[in-house]
């Protein structure tokens, strides 16, 4: 019987990825991995939640990905105690890194934090950790209560 993959070793072996410490990454790179996780698992929940318009679901999403609720999660995260001493160090490198993009629509303190946010979801699933990923939001949307 063969042994399941998870998702990132099934992507990794498929397309002939290099083993790279993640260490070495930059804490950018991570955040634009973690971008793509965190929009992932909020996806996933919201049609979890019932067939929309496509419209509908995206206004629903825009609720959670935006920089301010990313912010929120983090701080949530923090305030509570949930990350490890190893997230919580990603998480400042994430934080303090020196974007060369613009916040849209949120201030610059809100748009690092969830800078940061996003390069710890990032490195949590390429530390194949996605299991903490997620359970590291769900348990922040609950303390926030924020209905997801």
């Amino acid at each position: 019987m063969e042994e399941s993959l998870s998702y990132l070793e099934l992507i990794k072996k498929e397309f002939s990825c290099d083993e790279i410490d993640l260490r070495t990454y930059s804490p950018l790179t991570l955040a634009y991995m973690g971008d793509c996780v965190y929009d992932l698992i909020i996806r996933t929940v919201i049609i979890g939640r019932g067939n929309r318009s496509a419209n509908d679901l995206h206004k629903l999403a825009v609720q959670y990905v935006k920089a301010k609720a990313q912010s929120d999660l983090i701080e949530c995260m923090l305030a509570n105690q949930l990350l490890s001493p190893e997230e919580e160090s990603v998480y400042r490198r994430g934080r303090n890194a020196k974007s060369y993009t613009k916040a849209k629509n949120a201030d610059i303190a809100d748009y690092s934090r969830a800078t940061g946010l996003e390069a710890l979801l990032g490195f949590l699933y390429l530390a194949n950790r996605m299991e903490r990923a997620v359970y590291l939001v769900k348990e922040s949307v609950r303390l926030l209560e924020l209905h997801l």
